[in-house]
């Protein structure tokens, strides 16, 4: 829902370390790089790839995005809290290397490491997707302080603490692109997702204060808000009867869902320089509509 993804629910399990694919990027350096020196390894390394890291990448908007870009010749970083050996395995087929860093976003020494390890195996980060997040569904006069700081903790602390780390590498380099996944939430207000709607319009305050601090030292930063998304996050609430099918699809003009590749394809765009190397602070909706219609529901469903 509104982008709710994979590694976003049940944020418990311990920071689990370190973990990569079947060859690490360091391995590849050492395999291309005989009879070099270090920095002459990570100069060969970074002249042949584009690295993207990728948060929530287990399953959902996250996971497609990396195959997404995996089959645009990225190298991955990988992040959630469940483990991605699915989507490591896709990326395989293609030939492209993954490394995972399992851990909680809104933590800083999660956060540290995911850059550390970008930086040890790839040498560089060229796109950073700050996906994971949580939901929460409550009346707002139900909603306890301790929820309320979590879901800002994983949804818009985490974002941050990665934009820090990972875009201190990239003005380094000169060059990066930071897509922020908000949602139509951050445009819009949804009954009873008080802190959810709160995360995601301040994660396009974000997105747009970055961009203008590094826009200059060329470093885009842009959100991507999706509409109503069917992903694995959909089944508890609509199990509760929370919400059905025909309550999203009657309010999008386009009369669907999004898919995970609708909105993998628009971060695809935003990651590419020389698609949009000149868009900066902007906030791109994929919401089929949603965000543009004010009609009610009789009236968008004539004009289908």
């Amino acid at each position: 829902m509104f982008g709710e993804r994979g590694g976003a629910a049940g944020l418990r399990p311990p920071f689990g370390g370190l973990r990569q694919g079947r060859e690490s990027g360091r391995d590849r350096v050492q395999h291309q790089g005989e009879g070099c020196s270090g920095a002459e390894k990570v100069t060969r390394l970074t002249a042949q790839i584009k690295t993207a890291v990728v948060t929530g990448a287990a399953q959902g908007i996250g996971r497609r995005t990396a195959e997404v870009l995996g089959a645009k010749g990225y190298a991955l970083l990988l992040n959630d809290l469940q483990p991605c050996a699915d989507v490591a395995g896709t990326l395989a087929a293609l030939g492209q290397k993954a490394v995972e860093v399992r851990g909680d976003v809104s933590e800083e020494a999660v956060a540290q490491a995911i850059a550390e390890a970008a930086r040890s195996h790839f040498g560089r980060a060229d796109v950073l997707v700050n996906n994971a997040a949580i939901a929460h569904i409550c009346p707002a006069e139900k909603i306890s302080a301790a929820d309320w700081r979590r879901v800002q903790d994983v949804n818009l602390l985490g974002p941050f603490l990665l934009s820090r780390e990972i875009g201190a590498m990239m003005l380094e380099q000169g060059l990066g692109s930071i897509i922020n996944i908000a949602s139509v939430a951050g445009l819009l207000a949804v009954a009873d997702r008080a802190a959810y709607n709160a995360s995601k319009h301040g994660l396009i305050g974000l997105t747009r204060t970055l961009a203008a601090e590094w826009g200059g030292r060329g470093v885009r930063c842009n959100a991507v808000c999706p509409g109503w998304v069917k992903t694995p996050m959909d089944v508890g609430p609509q199990a509760a009867g929370l919400y059905s099918d025909s309550d999203i699809t009657g309010r999008v003009p386009m009369g669907r869902f999004a898919t995970p590749d609708d909105i993998a394809s628009a971060i695809a765009f935003l990651a590419d320089p020389a698609q949009s190397g000149f868009i900066n602070g902007h906030t791109l909706s994929v919401d089929g509509g949603w965000f543009a219609d004010a009609s009610w529901e009789s009236l968008r469903v004539r004009h289908r």
